[in-house]
């Protein structure tokens, strides 16, 4: 951790709101103000949260669907448990094939709504964090090819770079709609963007990411 890191954790004030508040990131309010938008949330929904660690999108998933609903995370990393029954958790590669089973089965049928705030180890080097965070934003699509109910909903995060234009193509496949979201919790110095895709239209024989299916430390959520 750096100096200026330290620095801007001081001053940030999503940060010091989270700890007051009891939510486990300031991501929290990224999702809080994407909601309050385009209302992603309802009572007794099904919800996979993709690199959920370390679970403020769970925490407001969770409250937001109520005791009827379900929510699942995924993540590479551990997750200190959660309270609340309806919120679970498994440890798995988002990159893996054999997910989309894991999710089914935990979930029991497919999910209403798919978030994915997966990210990777930073590099500083923007062509191959741009790149290998659309690796994982397209292993999250081809999660939800699987996974997510006919007119389903699926929020992804990208970082802004050349090859977000042919991944919103690849969502306008399967989604009728597909929109652009900065929430104002993201960090001013961050190019991450979410793409929102509505009305899910249900895939024939969809694709599968291939090869290792092992956890890899680049897959976890950010805080």
């Amino acid at each position: 951790m750096t100096r200026n890191w330290r620095l801007e954790r001081r001053r940030d004030h999503y940060y010091w709101r989270a700890k007051r508040e009891g939510y486990r990131s300031r991501a929290a309010y990224k999702l809080l103000e994407i909601h309050r938008k385009y209302r992603l949330f309802r009572p007794g929904l099904k919800v996979l949260d993709l690199g959920c660690s370390p679970g403020g999108w769970l925490q407001v998933a969770g409250s937001m669907v109520g005791s009827k609903g379900k929510v699942l995370g995924i993540d590479v990393k551990p997750l200190k448990p959660f309270k609340a029954g309806n919120i679970s958790f498994l440890q798995h590669d988002v990159r893996s094939p054999e997910l989309p089973g894991f999710v089914l089965k935990e979930l029991g049928g497919k999910a209403d709504l798919i978030l994915s705030d997966v990210s990777p180890n930073i590099s500083g080097v923007w062509e191959v964090d741009h790149a290998r965070q659309m690796e994982l934003a397209e292993a999250s699509y081809k999660t939800a090819l699987e996974t997510l109910k006919p007119g389903g909903r699926l929020l992804v995060k990208v970082f802004e770079g050349d090859l977000v234009d042919g991944f919103r193509k690849t969502l306008k496949k399967h989604f009728e709609k597909v929109k652009t979201v900065k929430p104002k919790a993201s960090r001013s110095r961050s190019s991450e963007i979410y793409l929102l895709a509505e009305g899910f239209k249900v895939a024939v024989n969809p694709p599968r990411t291939s090869g290792d299916t092992r956890a890899r430390e680049d897959s976890g959520g950010t805080p």
